[in-house]
This record gives structure tokens, sequence and C-alpha cells, in this order.
């Protein structure tokens, strides 16, 4: 795609117009291409977006769609505001989503594993450091979701920002982590319960988990009866799903706050213990303390469902933020306290992996307290249920709003306004494994989709700030309107042609282009863009630098935390790898230091909202966390995610490409969108 100035060479408008001098109106040949408020629209064929390798497929997967504007959310059509969800949430709706999907049962297992293997009483330092490292993640969240709060959460930034296959790759990579997360969930919510019942002979019939015959299969109704009753609720509308997870969530935080408070009492009675050890505070040293930050890590995956609700906030710009910061910095906060209190309680070489809490109040002389933790961690596995269910239907929704997916799942309920249909769809499939299947073995491909949606959600906010798109996508139902008679210039080609043909003859030609201009002639873009000729080709060469240098961060990320991973390499082939990772991210780092932002990101969707410090340390701090966790989930994991995503690659080769809403788009300059949109609407009223 071309996009010319018709004021800078009007012999553009004309082709081959020696051939053409009958045409007196000017009129340009359609299949030359589109003539769009003042430029000249280039989608000849091999040319541009649409040509060779648009049908390829390569420009499909760099394609990127527009951001919406508060302008343009504000001015939308009645008919499509009767497809969006309801505005029902404030932070204290948000807060409930994000420590309900984040604190799950695992802290109730976490703590014990950690402290035994890695940690020992410096536990609460890991969470700490992990916490922080999340921290990076939410605070692009933060500034993403002000700017472009609508449904989809990472997989609507990187379509946005980075292009529609790696939009497609994160939203798949999401639906299974949704899916599988959800169905873990509810399979460990059956044995808790037998655990409050006194084992699971004690469960109802219809509730306790049983082998098929001949088949070894452990059915688990219990765990599909919960998934089917989350979705019933999530179909009833936001505002009362979220009040029954508010309620949740406050169950199991009254489980834990009663895990510090009757956990300090013994703590002070009994003179802390675990911290008097001869091992000191970091018996596995500052590696072992660090090991348990990488694990401590996946505690905190869940916040970023706020940002999956983003269509559904009030005051997203304000909202957003502070939901997400308040619902992490919560969760971190808890999940330190129980630490502490736990890991003093007792020794770390003598806590149960499996039940620590429960053992440490036991060895106190509080064998009751079990009860309490087991009615906690049954809290925490319904909330957690809910906050994994929640976000999938939103990003089916978001995908098939963009035709990447049937517009079935698209489809929003005048009533309660929620996608019921993908709802519906999420929740069946979700009941269907937790009922057949034992996905504990799966439980590391969840981890896939939220790295890859943090290490993208990083990556865009480097691109917003340094190269945010400068091309807006036009339908193709904007483009037939539009002619060169009908443009508000009041110059036809012709005549456009004749002037410059006058400015070409004048007698004195050896002054420059603009003095030969007469200030009769209503040309006004000429002396403008010659004396900005410079500073635009400064501008292509500092975004082509930003290029660069987000592209080096990316590899230098992936070829460091590979290297320093893999251990089997020779000593001299490692050491050089990650030298030379070292240099491309050092090398990123300072360049986007010292080159300038683009101004266009101060209007780049809704302003006003949160702004992420520290660009550029901070999302290539972040990028190289989520990078080097990615790289560690090892070969197994990687291996049956690469089956799901190949499954995805095919499902948009042969359907999301083809259907894709931005398939037979054309491209004009962001600062001429709006102009583009209101002589259209000018046009075709």
């Amino acid at each position: 795609m071309r996009f010319v100035d018709h004021y800078c060479n009007p012999n553009l408008l004309l082709k081959n117009k020696t051939n053409n001098k009958n045409n007196k109106k000017g009129k340009i040949e359609r299949k030359q291409g589109i003539f769009l408020m003042g430029f000249l629209v280039d989608f000849r064929e091999g040319s541009g977006r649409d040509g060779l390798s648009s049908r390829i497929g390569f420009k499909a997967l760099i394609r990127r769609k527009q951001v919406d504007s508060a302008h343009s959310s504000s001015s939308s059509s009645s008919s499509s505001r009767q497809h969006q969800l309801a505005r029902e949430l404030s932070i204290s709706h948000l807060i409930s989503i994000g420590v309900g999907a984040t604190i799950g049962a695992g802290v109730y297992i976490l703590v014990g594993t950690v402290a035994r293997e890695h940690s020992g009483p410096s536990l609460a330092i890991s969470f700490l450091i992990a916490g922080i490292a999340a921290a990076l993640s939410a605070f692009c969240y933060a500034e993403l979701s002000s700017r472009c709060p609508s449904a989809g959460s990472a997989y609507h930034y990187a379509y946005i920002c980075v292009g529609e296959g790696v939009a497609w790759l994160v939203g798949w990579a999401l639906i299974l982590e949704y899916t599988l997360g959800g169905s873990a969930v509810a399979r460990g919510i059956s044995p808790n319960l037998a655990l409050m019942f006194g084992g699971n002979d004690r469960l109802p019939s219809f509730l306790a988990r049983q082998t098929l015959p001949g088949l070894d299969i452990v059915v688990d109704p219990c765990a599909a009866i919960l998934v089917l009753i989350v979705t019933a609720l999530l179909c009833k509308g936001i505002k009362e799903s979220i009040a029954a997870q508010a309620i949740v969530t406050a169950a199991n935080i009254c489980a834990m706050m009663f895990v510090i408070v009757a956990g300090s009492y013994l703590g002070f009675k009994t003179g802390w213990v675990g911290y008097r050890l001869p091992t000191g505070y970091f018996p596995y040293g500052v590696d072992g303390m660090l090991a348990g930050s990488a694990t401590v890590f996946f505690a905190y995956i869940g916040f970023d469902a706020v940002a999956s609700t983003a269509e559904e906030v009030k005051n997203p710009q304000r909202d957003l933020p502070v939901g997400i910061a308040s619902s992490l910095s919560l969760c971190c906060a808890l999940y330190m306290l129980v630490s502490i209190v736990i890991v003093g309680l007792v020794p770390y070489y003598e806590m149960d992996p499996d039940t620590p809490i429960s053992s440490a109040f036991a060895q106190n002389g509080m064998q009751w307290a079990a009860y309490v933790v087991s009615a906690g961690a049954v809290t925490a596995l319904c909330s957690t249920l809910l906050g994994s269910i929640l976000p999938q239907p939103r990003i089916l929704m978001a995908m098939a709003r963009d035709g990447l997916l049937p517009s079935f799942f698209s489809d929003v309920s005048k009533n309660t306004q929620v996608p019921v249909k993908s709802t519906i769809a999420s929740g069946v499939g979700a009941a269907i494994l937790a009922f057949f299947m034992d996905v504990s073995e799966l439980a590391g491909m969840v981890s896939v989709g939220t790295l890859l949606a943090f290490t993208t959600v990083a990556v865009s906010v480097l691109i917003l700030r340094y190269i945010p798109p400068n091309e807006v996508p036009l339908p193709l139902s904007l483009q037939e309107p539009f002619n060169p008679l009908s443009l508000p210039c009041h110059m036809s080609a012709d005549d456009i042609h004749e002037k410059n043909s006058e400015i070409n003859s004048t007698k004195d030609s050896a002054k420059p282009l603009l003095d030969k201009v007469d200030s009769s002639i209503d040309i006004p873009t000429i002396g403008s863009y010659l004396t900005r000729y410079g500073c635009i080709l400064n501008e292509k060469r500092r975004r082509k630098i930003a290029g660069w240098s987000i592209s080096s961060t990316c590899v230098g990320a992936l070829i460091l935390t590979y290297a320093a991973s893999n251990l089997s390499l020779p000593s001299y082939v490692r050491y050089s790898v990650c030298g030379i990772g070292v240099m491309l991210l050092l090398s990123a780092l300072v360049v986007l230091s010292c080159i300038d932002q683009d101004d266009a990101r101060h209007n780049f969707g809704h302003a006003g909202g949160f702004t992420c410090p520290f660009v550029p340390l901070l999302p290539i701090v972040c990028i190289l966390i989520n990078m080097y966790l990615l790289i560690n989930l090892g070969v197994n994991t990687w291996a049956r995610v690469s089956v799901w995503l190949a499954i995805g690659v095919i499902v948009y080769a042969v359907y999301g490409r083809t259907h894709s809403c931005l398939h037979d788009v054309i491209y004009v300059p962001a600062g001429h969108a709006e102009k583009v949109n209101k002589y259209s609407r000018e046009v075709l009223a």
C-alpha cells in the first residue's frame, strides 16, 4: 500500500495522461488505486498489503486493527451499542476478580514444597521477589487496559500493536489456558470436600469420584457439576456472578486471616522455632531463594483476568489500573504473611509437603484448624474456578468480533448483556474435561498461555511508545463513496495537473520551488511538505531504529534465557551465546533510552489513563523474566503445547485468515482517519 499526498505530486493522480486526453473530468482508473481525502491509495496487484504476498498470507500476519478512541466510542451507533457488554464493574468488583482468580488452593500446599526444597525460612522473600516480577507485567497491563479498554485482554493488545498472527497465537493459547485451568481447579475441589466430610467414602455417591469399569478412567461428577453451576451463574449476568465471586473470595481471605492471626499467636507462644535454626535464613543460599521465587511466581497468575473485563468497567481509565495494582498487592501481602507464620511454626525440613498448614497447626495442638484450612482451600478453588471461566468467553467473543472465529461466539444477550453462547461453549468444554480427564499432568500447559501473554503485552508497550501504528484500516464499505470529483478540494485531477504545469513554466527557473508558487493557487501542502521533508525522513529513520531495537530485545532475551537454561551446552558455547544475548539486550536498551518516544503515543486510544513507568527498562526486564520462565517449562510441556498451537495455525489458515475483518480493508494514515470517516458520513448521508 502506498500513501501519496496528491498536492506534493499531482502527476501521480493521472494514469498515462497522454492516452487519456479525452478524459476531461479527471477520473482515475480504479484498477490503479482509490483516492481518499487527498490520498492516492495504491492497491495494484502485486504491490502493497493486498498484493501477491498478501494472498500468500504473510501480510495477513502483520495487519493490525484500529484502537478505539474515546471519541469513536462515544459516537458509536446505537446498533453497535446493542452488542456491547454491560458496564457494571467498579474498583471493588475488580479487586474481587483479581484476588479470587489469583489466590487458589495452591498456596495451601505451595508453602510447604517451596520451603522444603528451595527457600527455607526465606520463603517470604521468595514471594516478595516473585510479586515484584509479576508487578512488572501488571504495570504493562495497566497501561494497555486503560488505553484499550475492550474485551480480549492480551489478544486485543497484540492485535492492535503487533499484528494478527501473534494476536491469534496469544488468543489460541489463552483459550487453552482457561479451559485446562478451569478443569484442573474443578477436579481439585472434590478431594478437599472429601477431607471436610471425613473421607471420599463420606461424600454422596453422585459427587464422589468413580472408576469406569473396563476403561480405567476416573470420572469426577462433582467437578463437572461445579463447572456447570459456575457457567450458569456467569450467564445470569456479570453483576450477579461478581457478587458470588466476592462472597467466596471474602470467605477465602477470612480463612487466610485465621491462619495468620492464629499462627502468630502460636508463634509468639512457642518462640518461632522455625527461625532458630543453625542453617540460618538461607539454607539453600541465594540461588535456592531465587529458585523458590521462580516456582511461586505462578501463584500470582490470575490478575490478568481483571484486564479481560475491561469492556464492562464503568471508568476503565481510572478503575482498571487501580484494580490490577490493588489485587496484586493484596495477594502478595497475604502470601508473605502466611509464609512468615507457617515457616516460623515448624522447621522447614519438618514440613508436610501435602498439608503444610494443617500439619503445622496440628503439631502445636490445634488439630481442629484443619477444618478451617480445608474450608479455605475449597473457597479458594471455587473463586479460582469462577475466575478461570470468566475470561474465556470474552476472549472468544473478541476473536469472533474480529472475524477470526465464527460469529456464533460474538453474540451478546440483550437481557443479561453477556456473551451467553461463548460462555456456554466454554463451560461445557471445561465440564467435559473435568469429568473425564485427569488434567494434573497438563497443568504446565496452563502457564504457557499466561507467560506468552505477559511477554506480548510487554512488547506491545514498547511498540506503543516508540512505533505506534500510524496507519488505520478503512473498511471496504467506505471505499466506494470516494472519487476525485466528490472530494472537498474543489479541484479535478486535470485542474491540479494544469496548475502544476503553470508552476513548472515560470520564467525564473533558478529559484527554489517555493518561490514559484502563486499565492492565489490553493495548494497548501507543497511548502509544508518540502520544509518538513527532512523531519519526515528523520521520523522514519527513528521508527526504523526503534523497530530494530525492539526486535533485538526479543531475540536477545530468547538467546540469553535459552543459553542460561541449557546446562547441556559446552561451557564456552554457553557463555559465548549468553554474551551475545546480553549485548543485544544492552544495545537495545541503550538505543531505546537515547531516542525519543513517539509523540503519537499521547493520543493513542483512550488518553489520560495510567502510564507505565521506567520505559524501556521495565518492559525489557519483563520480557526477559517471562522468556526465562517459558524456556524452563520443560520439553514435555512444549511438545504438548506445540500440538495445540499447530491446530491453531491450521484453523487460522483455513478460516481466520480469510474471514478476518481486515481481509478487504485498505490503510490510510492515522492522522487523516477521522477526516475520512467524517467525510464518509457526509457522503453517505
